[in-house]
């Protein structure tokens, strides 16, 4: 195969034709769920990029395959797996699932990577002069084994120049980066060895191989001869084409055996043979031949609808593009073309003139408004080709059936020419020059309108590292989603997050999963546990052996008497006092609120300080014969009804251990079980009536809270390890001011301290505050049957609340009931604002899997299935609207 390839310099490349081409990385941008403003912006972007184009360009989209090391390597990434040994076991078992270990077959993952090259025009006449001889020796050095043409420093100088211009003509609102040397290198291996395990995108983002250097003032460059070394076989061999898949294959009508069937006609064989160095290749290139002339923004969206396939599919368009100026004057052209053909079928028929004269009328007003409508609009000519392989021929066969198959229904029309298939593959290469044969599949549309086709939009949910919870619903293959939890404080986001959905629908298992990612990734949790069941000390105990504490706040087997737990006198005393004006319900500025901080500054100052003490010295200030006497004897009565009760035996009672927050509390996994206490509803609070109406475990229980929450605040704020607060249920914790106000805090200045709080809710209005809502950074929706609790959900999430089909999604398609095999389904936000569909994926550990399910038949209805019993969620591409945008 003859070698496009020169020299690379940075992300130039000297072509064997003499033309010099910039190379740049694209970022995606945007998701399936965006909503209308967000595609319009996008839109707009790409639409400005394609505008300033400078006549000619080529987009690539090419499916990058992922290694399943590169994924647990991700994994890794900031981890001391030799200290934290429960990671790398987690990471351990992940590699050997996406190895395919447990599959008896690898796991094909592909992630979608974005490239734009522009071809520079020539530096004046010499440079014009230059390159024809530089092709003139390119032809001769590969007859003779000579090495390329020499490039000077200036015409490199010069080059860069033109490239940076533009550069800056590009830049705007998508994402620009410019290719290094072993990137570009990798776009020609990727297509000659699709399918094959050839060299990784991510080895050669970080490779500083096969760039040209300059040497006494001339570019030379390391040999690419290998690159060339591949032969190309239209239709393959047919004895190769002939083998075992072929078998699976029936003959058509009226095929003999000595013709061998399909695979034995020449016409049959429509995909391309490669064979390099890496093995041999079979793909299918395909040729968009027609498209609808009318369709929507959403409908027109072909390039994102081939990520939702179940396989990969690379795309290459070349884009020409033309002045609005010299559009019009076509139209014109056109119209004039047109005026004569309907005077014609005038003269000659009596029936009128046909619907297609009059549809083309219409097209051609409309265009001709469109194009004059704006001076910067131009025409894109567009020549799109689409690829697809397989392991062998019949399944790149199937491959490319399937595709035409799905963009069939929208009216995309892809044809797969015979002994076309070389020339479509030259065409996704880099730097190679426009087959003339492929112009025949050129398609005309504004700039708009090519723009709302979706080529930059991105599938991406989720962080670049962190703990692997699940696979992306979104892509047809299979994707693994990382979340990084820990580390959204240091790139100055909020590590709070919340899940809201129906019962059984997955939240405490993904909250459970993201706690014990943090423990076993060198973090630390504290978590308050309410159920009866204490499933989270059960989780803890299971999942982090030996590095776990349960604190049980309300059998009272330990002491949170704050003038005992907090080492500092005056911190204890701070919430001392603060408990109790809580239980007794008095105001600290009040002549009860006084007499009680002196009782705590006594008792805080006595040797072995506790609140007992307190009473004590309430007691001492009530034998006053005065009116402060009077005041302390009912404090005292007060204290004595809720300190004789068992639940606050914890509080009051000296004889109990006190926790230690330097030894305790250190345990990488706390659990505060809270089970036992009952809290006065949030109306109470604002309502004093009401409050002194609750029952006394309620009022004990609310100040028993405070101080839970208070510990937990204050071991969180001070650990320099990231600490991260699960609270499961948490109407519980925001029915109460006191609940509030601890979700409020971290929420709020958790960033500051390296912690956060993960809330699981059934409704978004129980996570208190419409400011506490909006400042969470991760945001998890599972199925919500009622209509009303689903659209609260999707407006928090920043969608449309009011859209059918997401409405539709949330309410029956996510973790659908009795569908056992598609628990664990969420539709969910991260901090880049992008939004995406997954599926959580539990590690196969023992340790995780004892106590993670609650589900009370037990976890076989809830184990998430291997990535091999994937099933894509998104449904097949429909037939576009024809109102709206036009092309």
């Amino acid at each position: 195969m003859k070698l496009s390839l020169r020299h690379i310099v940075d992300h130039l490349v000297w072509s064997a034709s003499g033309t010099v081409w910039a190379v740049w990385s694209l970022t995606p941008a945007g998701s399936r769920y965006m909503p209308d403003r967000t595609r319009e912006q996008i839109t707009a972007h790409v639409t400005s990029l394609v505008r300033s184009l400078p006549g000619r360009a080529r987009l690539f989209g090419l499916c990058a395959r992922i290694d399943a090391g590169e994924v647990v390597q991700a994994t890794l990434d900031g981890v001391d797996y030799r200290r934290h040994g429960a990671w790398a076991e987690v990471a351990e078992a992940q590699l050997r699932l996406l190895a395919g270990e447990d599959l008896d077959e690898p796991v094909d993952m592909y992630r979608r990577t974005l490239w734009l090259a522009v071809p520079l025009p020539a530096v004046g006449g010499r440079g014009q002069w230059q390159a024809t001889a530089g092709t003139a020796w390119s032809e001769l050095a590969g007859l003779l084994g000579l090495p390329p043409a020499p490039v000077g420093t200036g015409e490199v100088a010069e080059y860069r120049e033109r490239a940076g211009q533009v550069e800056a003509e590009l830049g705007g609102g998508v994402g620009l980066r410019r290719a290094t040397p072993a990137e570009i290198v990798w776009m020609h291996q990727h297509a000659v060895g699709r399918g094959l395990d050839g060299e990784l995108l991510g080895e050669a983002e970080r490779s500083p191989l096969r760039g040209s250097r300059m040497t006494g003032g001339r570019l030379r460059s390391p040999s690419h001869a290998d690159l060339g070394q591949v032969r190309l076989l239209e239709g393959g061999r047919p004895e190769t084409a002939a083998g075992p898949s072929s078998a699976r294959r029936p003959a058509r009508t009226g095929q003999g055996r000595g013709s061998g069937g399909v695979w034995g006609s020449v016409a049959g064989r429509r995909w391309l043979q490669v064979d390099s160095e890496a093995g041999t290749s079979y793909q299918a290139h395909l040729a968009l031949a027609e498209m609808p002339a009318r369709f929507t923004a959403v409908g027109g969206e072909f390039f994102a609808e081939l990520d939702r396939m179940p396989f990969a599919v690379d795309w290459t368009v070349d884009l020409t593009t033309i002045a609005s100026e010299k559009v019009v004057e076509a139209v014109t052209k056109k119209k004039r073309d047109l005026v004569d053909q309907a005077d014609q079928y005038a003269a000659r028929r009596a029936t009128g003139l046909p619907d297609a004269l009059h549809d083309a009328a219409d097209d051609l007003g409309d265009l001709s408004a469109r194009a004059s409508r704006s001076s910067v609009e131009v025409e894109v000519q567009s020549v799109t080709a689409l690829t697809v392989w397989g392991a062998t021929p019949a399944e790149c066969d199937q491959r490319a059936a399937a595709v035409q198959a799905r963009l069939k229904g929208a009216n995309y029309r892809l044809v797969r020419p015979v002994g076309g298939q070389e020339e479509l593959f030259t065409l996704g290469l880099p730097a190679t020059v426009t087959p003339p044969a492929v112009r025949q599949y050129v398609q005309h549309e504004l700039g708009e309108d090519w723009a709302m086709h979706g080529a930059l939009h991105g599938q991406s949910f989720g962080d670049p590292t962190g703990a692997m919870v699940g696979y992306s619903q979104d892509l047809g293959t299979i994707s693994p989603v990382l979340l990084n939890i820990a580390d959204a404080p240091a790139r100055n986001a909020s590590a709070s997050f919340a899940l809201a959905g129906d019962l059984g629908g997955g939240k405490s298992t993904l909250l459970k999963l993201i706690t014990s990612s943090v423990v076993d990734r060198g973090g630390r949790a504290i978590a308050i546990d309410r159920t009866k069941s204490r499933e989270w000390a059960r989780f803890a105990r299971s999942a982090a052996p030996g590095r776990c504490q349960v604190v049980d706040a309300a059998t009272a087997d330990m002491s949170i008497d704050p003038l005992r737990v907090f080492a500092d006198p005056e911190a204890g005393a701070r919430y001392a006092l603060s408990y109790l004006t809580v239980q007794l319900g008095v105001g600290a500025m009040t002549e009860h609120g006084a007499l009680l901080k002196t009782a705590v500054k006594r008792a805080a100052a006595a040797p072995g300080r506790s609140m007992a003490l307190v009473l004590d010295a309430l007691e001492d200030m009530a034998r006053e014969d005065s009116a402060r006497g009077q005041r302390a004897a009912a404090l005292v009565e007060w204290l004595r009804v809720a300190a004789d009760e068992p639940l606050a035996a914890a509080v009051f009672d000296p004889a109990l251990p006190p926790l230690d927050l330097a030894g305790d509390l250190t345990s990488d996994f706390v659990v505060i079980t809270t089970t036992g206490l009952t809290l006065p509803p949030r109306e109470a609070a604002t309502n004093p009536e009401l409050l002194r109406a609750q029952p006394l475990e309620a009022l004990i229980g609310r100040a028993v809270l405070y101080l839970i929450a208070a510990i937990a605040r204050e071991t969180a704020f001070t650990d320099p390890r990231f600490t991260l607060l699960p609270l499961d249920e948490a109407y519980w914790l925001t029915s109460s001011a006191e609940g509030q106000a601890l979700i409020d805090e971290i929420v709020y200045d958790g960033r500051k301290h390296g912690a956060g709080v993960g809330l699981g809710c059934h409704d978004v209005l129980e996570l208190g505050t419409s400011t506490t809502q909006g400042l969470l950074a991760y945001r998890f929706l599972a199925r919500t049957a009622d209509p009303v609790l689903a659209a609260r959900g999707l407006t928090w999430l920043g969608l449309p609340g009011d859209d059918e089909e997401l409405l539709r999604m949330v309410t029956t398609d996510l973790s659908p009931y009795g569908r056992p095999e598609r628990a664990g389904e969420f539709l969910a936000r991260d901090p880049r604002m992008n939004t995406g569909r997954f599926k959580v994926l539990v590690p196969g550990l023992t340790r995780i899997t004892d106590g993670i399910y609650t589900t009370p038949t037990g976890p076989d209805t809830q184990t998430a299935p291997a990535p091999s019993r994937y099933e894509p969620a998104a449904p097949a591409l429909t037939a576009p609207a024809t109102t709206g945008g036009t092309r």
